[in-house]
């Protein structure tokens, strides 16, 4: 059965997640270290899970139980690539789809930026997220979910 988990401190489209489960009946798990609070839903297929606090507490609680039938939600690049690992699928908050083709070259990327901003130089961080990036998230994960529900890689 597919599943879907939210990296949820920092995840500007849990909302839209919800909906999307409830109306194909999914099971969601929105993890987080409690450093944000996050209301409840009331609905019992969506579990709020609160992992001990930790860099990488909440990262690790998805990432052991992930399976190749599942979606996960995150910004985050590692946990997308050990997601992609367990053949998962993974969907960045923006629309875009973490494969293997591109997790390699983002990893990369995230080691440069952390290299230039030990070195003082201001990388300006993401752009602020916006409504097409709320609409191709939506457009992504309905792609996502129908691909899982069929069994079929994205």
């Amino acid at each position: 059965m597919t599943a879907i988990y939210i990296d949820a401190d920092a995840c500007p489209v849990r909302d839209e997640v919800y909906r999307v489960a409830e109306r194909v009946g999914l099971e969601v798990f929105v993890v987080s270290n409690g450093s944000r609070p996050i209301r409840p839903t009331g609905n019992p297929r969506i579990q709020m899970i609160i992992v001990a606090e930790g860099a990488d507490a909440a990262d690790d609680w998805i990432a052991e139980r992930i399976t190749p039938a599942d979606i996960c939600v995150t910004n985050d690049i590692p946990l997308a690539s050990r997601c992609l690992k367990k053949q998962a699928r993974a969907l960045a908050a923006n629309g875009k789809l973490w494969t293997e083709n591109n997790i390699g070259n983002a990893l990369a990327g995230r080691e440069v930026g952390k290299y230039l901003r030990e070195t003082g130089v201001n990388t300006g961080g993401p752009p602020p997220f916006s409504k097409a990036d709320r609409s191709r998230f939506l457009n992504a994960l309905d792609a996502l979910v129908q691909a899982a529900l069929r069994g079929a890689k994205a």
